[in-house]
């Protein structure tokens, strides 16, 4: 009898997989949503230094995620979750701190038009990387939707890929792609490991290398608070959302639902800095958004069927 109680239902491990699942497309949408303000505050700091920005964004980033891991599972908590992030946790790690230090490099050689466009690129070397090492599954809806993507950013930063490039840039920003990419799929592999630790580690790498790199850390008033939003909100926040939501959904889904980013970037700064994004923005804006709304109410309606007997859907990670 107390075997029976203890047994839940058949449906209810398939009922709260969904719900964790409707979970994770939330926060991964959050973290895109948080990331895509990374321009519009940027516009208003006017410190010249592009390493000493970086830094005051990690070390508000790396002190909000500490905070956040105190208050939500206690000091012991956060230092046990440190220990046992493991090796999984340090690749993450590595992986956000490369990004972000290569993205401020790549500035110094090529376009934002051309990072964009690699960056596009991450749900295809997400699924393709999910595909190779987990055996994850990848839908033709998804694979159509991510083309639908990649083309769409081509689209809107057409107009600037005859700028200044090389192969240097160019190596960087594919860089920050396939960096990016390895994250989401480790956190989906290792979705048993809490990867909250793992990104604030991330962020004390980044300020320990800007640090080497700075001029002067020394910034006006204004310039701290808007590089606390930087850290905090954007940086901080939507890491956190990130690590906690890319647990609970395919590798490919996460890094379609991160395009976000790049889609809704160029409509803050339009409506806070009056910077009016071109024609070909806005048509591959569209594309991009139309493809991701489709997807995503697609999936919805394959998540609302009921299973048929024998089906599992995506292989557990663990």
């Amino acid at each position: 009898m107390t075997d029976a109680a203890a047994t839940p239902p058949p449906s209810a491990g398939s009922a709260a997989a969904r719900r964790d699942e409707r979970l994770g497309y939330l926060l991964v949408f959050l973290s895109a949503l948080l990331w895509s303000f990374g321009g519009t505050i940027a516009r208003f700091i006017e410190n010249g230094d592009s390493w000493t920005v970086v830094f005051w964004r990690s070390v508000w980033a790396a002190a909000f995620l500490v905070c956040f891991m105190v208050w939500r599972d206690g000091w012991r908590g956060m230092l046990r979750l440190f220990r046992d992030m493991g090796l999984p946790g340090l690749a993450v790690a590595v992986c956000f701190a490369t990004a972000s230090t290569a993205f401020v490099v790549a500035l110094a050689y090529t376009t934002v038009a051309n990072i964009l466009l690699m960056q596009a690129g991450v749900p295809l070397l997400a699924a393709l990387f999910a595909w190779v090492f987990l055996g994850e599954k990848v839908s033709l809806v998804t694979w159509l939707a991510i083309a639908a993507v990649i083309a769409g950013v081509a689209v809107m930063v057409s107009e600037s890929l005859g700028g200044a490039v090389s192969p240097v840039g160019d190596g960087l920003a594919l860089l920050i792609a396939v960096v990016f990419s390895i994250a989401t799929v480790i956190t989906r592999r290792f979705s048993h490991v809490r990867m909250t630790p793992a990104t604030c580690l991330g962020t004390i790498f980044a300020a320990a290398f800007a640090a080497l790199q700075a001029q002067a850390f020394g910034v006006s008033a204004p310039d701290m608070v808007f590089l606390f939003a930087f850290g905090v909100v954007n940086l901080g926040l939507g890491l956190a959302c990130f690590a906690m939501g890319a647990r609970l959904v395919p590798a490919a889904i996460a890094a379609l639902l991160g395009t976000f980013e790049p889609l809704l970037g160029p409509i803050w700064v339009w409506l806070v800095h009056s910077e009016v994004p071109s024609g070909r923005t806005l048509a591959g804006g569209a594309i991009v958004f139309a493809a991701l709304l489709v997807h995503i109410a697609l999936e919805a309606a394959r998540q609302s069927r009921p299973e048929r007997p024998g089906v599992t859907g995506i292989p557990s990670p663990n």
